[in-house]
């Protein structure tokens, strides 16, 4: 029987984890969801919010000048 450490942690049992397909790797929410009810929920990971975390790095152009050093 899983117990709450004094660090407040939770060791979920591996059945429960594969049974709701959950992965080793796998990104979670935690949030309660009323009394004697916590909810563990995989985050969806928002790409295209990732690709845009590159936004404004370099100067517009930057990456084409490079490529054309290359080709010189």
């Amino acid at each position: 029987m899983p117990k709450i450490s004094s660090k407040h942690q939770v060791t979920l049992p591996v059945d429960a984890l594969a049974s709701a397909g959950f992965a080793v790797g796998d990104e979670v929410t935690i949030e309660a969801a009323g009394p004697d009810t916590i909810v563990v929920r995989r985050t969806a990971r928002d790409v295209d919010a990732a690709f845009g975390v590159f936004d404004g790095l370099y100067e517009p152009g930057h990456l084409d000048r490079l490529r054309s050093e290359e080709r010189a």
